[in-house]
């Protein structure tokens, strides 16, 4: 069982969006492109121990977004060159972002980026490869509980073999790919490796059509997590830039969704980081709101199984323990939550 750990407010420093504003599209992936491309840069080795403050459970143990079984204890557990033939054994540091698709290990800062290097099972993250992310039956391989699965390509526009990864963290990966497309802007264009078939080799929108759906599909079905946000934090500790698909996910509307002929204003930004919250609690969830807000609690399912109307702060109780969907609709914006009871 993943555990969530408990939420951490955004630590978004005063103004650091402020150069995006009234911006759209492809001048706004610009702007956040100037924002966020400087930044330190980890060496492979670093990343182990940068996995301990990134990738923590509350447990103590490594967060794994391959596996659904793997049980890892830092240090201990992490690939030493030898085991990880069955799940569960070992665990390595997966390229998110296939680094073959942007030339691998010689092509630096993208190599080491922890915003799409992530702690995963061995044996999963080999079987993986550099297929593409997207969606499949699971005919070639599945992880233990079909957690994570390898097959021929079941959404529209793309028939290869791709790795689907879990309901829960399809969002923590299509908001990767889109940091990628951004802080790598400079770049993108001129990756041309074999297996890049989510890329069409531009600076924007920088993705196939079919590969910008199913991004967007994944980033609005699975919404910004406490995980996410506090990974988010952690990074910028390390590295001293941000993932603002996290901070704000509303600007991968306006870059490539249904916000395109917009102008981001910055308003959107303050309600949907700092204005409302809601996390997990004992009893169910801790919503904060200083405009009256309607709640609803659903199941990933979309059975609506707690609903209340709340200003400032409240809790909303239920009885039930899993993973669910938090909506908080106010006059001013209407938010998304994902939570772990």
């Amino acid at each position: 069982m993943q555990l969530f750990v408990a939420i951490a407010y955004s630590q978004i420093p005063s103004g650091y969006y402020n150069n995006a504003e009234g911006k759209s599209n492809s001048s706004l992936k610009t702007a956040l492109y100037l924002i966020i491309k400087d930044h330190v840069q980890r060496t492979y080795t670093n990343l182990w121990t940068d996995f301990q403050t990134t990738d923590k459970r509350t447990d103590g143990k490594v967060w794994d977004m391959y596996s659904s079984t793997s049980n890892f204890t830092f240090v201990t557990d992490q690939d030493t060159g030898s085991g990880g033939t069955v799940e569960g054994d070992k665990y390595n540091r997966e390229h998110s972002f296939p680094n073959s698709w942007f030339g691998g290990v010689q092509s630096s800062p993208m190599y080491t980026d922890l915003f799409h290097m992530y702690p995963a099972d061995k044996l999963v993250n080999n079987k993986r490869g550099n297929y593409p992310f997207g969606e499949t039956a699971g005919e070639i391989y599945q992880s233990n509980s079909g957690f994570s699965k390898l097959g021929n390509s079941t959404f529209p526009g793309y028939s290869g073999v791709v790795f689907e990864p879990a309901d829960e963290y399809k969002g923590d990966f299509a908001r990767s790919y889109l940091y990628m497309a951004t802080c790598y802007e400079d770049k993108i264009a001129s990756w041309n490796y074999t297996g890049t078939v989510m890329l069409n080799q531009t600076s924007y929108p920088c993705f196939q059509n079919w590969a910008i759906n199913l991004l967007l599909k994944w980033h609005r079905q699975d919404p910004v997590s406490e995980k996410e946000i506090n990974r988010n934090n952690a990074v910028y500790t390390i590295q001293k830039n941000r993932n603002p698909f996290i901070d704000n996910p509303l600007f991968v509307e306006y870059i490539w969704g249904d916000r395109m002929d917009q102008i981001y204003t910055g308003i959107d930004a303050g309600a949907e980081v700092t204005a409302v919250r809601a996390w997990s609690s004992e009893k169910g969830v801790m919503i904060t709101s200083p405009e009256k807000a309607v709640v609803c609690v659903y199941r990933i399912d979309g059975t609506l199984i707690a609903s209340e109307q709340i200003q400032d702060q409240g809790e909303l109780s239920f009885a039930e323990h899993g993973m669910f969907l938090v909506k908080v609709l106010t006059d001013k914006c209407k938010l998304t939550f994902k939570i772990s009871k």
